[in-house]
């Protein structure tokens, strides 16, 4: 009884996570997780003494830390100060669409994707707008390029540093297999784009456009380089990655200048607390013996090679989202005959997998909400037409990429 009222709350829990939420309830996927674990511990399905011990606290303090640099980058100005230095010396629709494609994939890989978007988007439809272009290509290459840039690194997106706490792959080796995938796939969405939008990418040139001088606080933008570029050479050297982001964290947190309520309204706490409990949610699936059944299912297929795991991890990254997937596998993959190469396959997949459709990746959703409040709509099947071709050609490129040179 007890097994089947687990899985029953846990599916149920997961089928929100999904679909984002309830039919008549003001509930969102951190809610839904929440609620999730509250009916197992109500219930007695699960020890209130355990919870903290399946918490993935390496992972919790690595995203920490990283929004920490990134709410510093942020209040520094910095991301809009990278933004304008590509536009100002772009004219040309192809050439803008080109750089900002390499900007985002790159600063994704170096910070979380999901902070690219958020800081990136204003700028692109002010710029576009201006320019009397259409914003729509733009944008999406925005979002495909935060994913996919995000691929290169433990640090650019949330699944890739649940990967590397789990598996221990050091920082430069991630890097040094997956970003081939990363700059081939941001390759890809150029290809995409100026085929669908033919009309857009015709121009020679753009009108001329004004940019605005971005406000810029210098002492702050200064010292936060000088961190992040110490922390990248605390990652190459080999230091733990939590443990390098949290001091670095911890550093730009020692100021005279700027008030602590700047920097932790900018942490995403909501995300925190969703990982939070999505750890507690999975911790309660393998103590229940309920991921043994998933690996007793996909054991026969996972040891195939790329392709057939990459397939398994596209499939359930669009059922429940890439994080809780990859959470899902963790136990599969580090059972293969080749852990490593499951893990980078993993990595790679669950990524690139969220450029499908507009709900496949939350950096997708931050592009067109920020969008939608400056009157641009970007649609479902609009973002879609153009994300399937971009997912395909990207996961064919991955999957070549880690059979060939990886899974040996």
């Amino acid at each position: 009884m007890t097994f089947w009222l687990t899985t029953l709350i846990v599916t149920f829990t997961y089928i929100g996570i999904a679909i984002g939420g309830f039919p008549g309830l003001r509930v969102n996927r951190t809610t839904i997780t929440l609620i999730g674990v509250g009916l197992l511990l109500g219930l007695g399905l699960l020890d209130f003494e355990k919870m903290g011990s399946l918490l993935e606290i390496n992972t919790l303090v690595l995203l920490f830390g990283m929004m920490v640099i990134n709410a510093n980058l942020q209040l520094a100005g910095f991301f809009r100060l990278a933004g304008a230095f590509i536009l100002r010396f772009t004219r040309s629709p192809r050439t803008l669409l080109a750089l900002e494609i390499l900007a985002a994939g790159v600063l994704s890989a170096l910070f979380l994707n999901d902070t690219i978007c958020i800081m990136l988007t204003p700028l692109i439809v002010d710029v576009t707008l201006s320019a009397k272009r259409n914003p729509i290509p733009y944008l999406i290459a925005l979002a495909a390029a935060a994913n996919i840039g995000s691929v290169a690194t433990l640090t650019g997106n949330p699944q890739n540093m649940i990967i590397g706490i789990a598996s221990g792959i050091s920082y430069l080796d991630f890097a040094a297999a997956l970003t081939p995938i990363a700059l081939l796939g941001l390759g890809s969405i150029w290809l995409v784009l100026v085929l669908f939008y033919r009309e857009e990418f015709a121009a020679a040139h753009f009108e001329h456009v004004e940019i605005p001088e971005p406000r810029l606080f210098r002492p702050l933008l200064y010292k936060s380089l000088f961190v992040t570029a110490g922390l990248l050479i605390a990652f190459v050297l080999g230091v733990p990655i939590a443990e390098a982001a949290f001091v670095a964290g911890c550093v730009l947190l020692f100021t005279r200048r700027v008030h602590p309520e700047k920097v932790m309204n900018e942490v995403d706490w909501n995300l925190l607390v969703f990982f939070a409990a999505l750890f507690i949610l999975t911790g309660v699936i393998e103590l229940n013996g309920l991921t043994e059944g998933l690996f007793a299912f996909l054991s026969p297929y996972l040891n195939r090679g790329a392709t057939t795991l990459a397939a398994i991890t596209v499939l359930l990254s669009n059922l429940v989202s890439n994080v809780p997937a990859v959470l899902l596998l963790r136990p599969a993959v580090a059972a293969l005959a080749n852990p490593q190469a499951g893990w980078l396959t993993l990595a790679a997949a669950s990524t690139l997998a969220g450029n499908l459709t507009l709900l496949g990746s939350v950096a997708n959703l931050i592009v067109a909400e920020s969008a939608a409040k400056r009157g641009i709509a970007l649609t479902f099947w609009e973002y879609t037409r153009s994300g399937l071709v971009i997912t395909l050609l990207s996961l064919v490129i991955g999957v070549v990429w880690i059979q060939i040179f990886i899974w040996k």
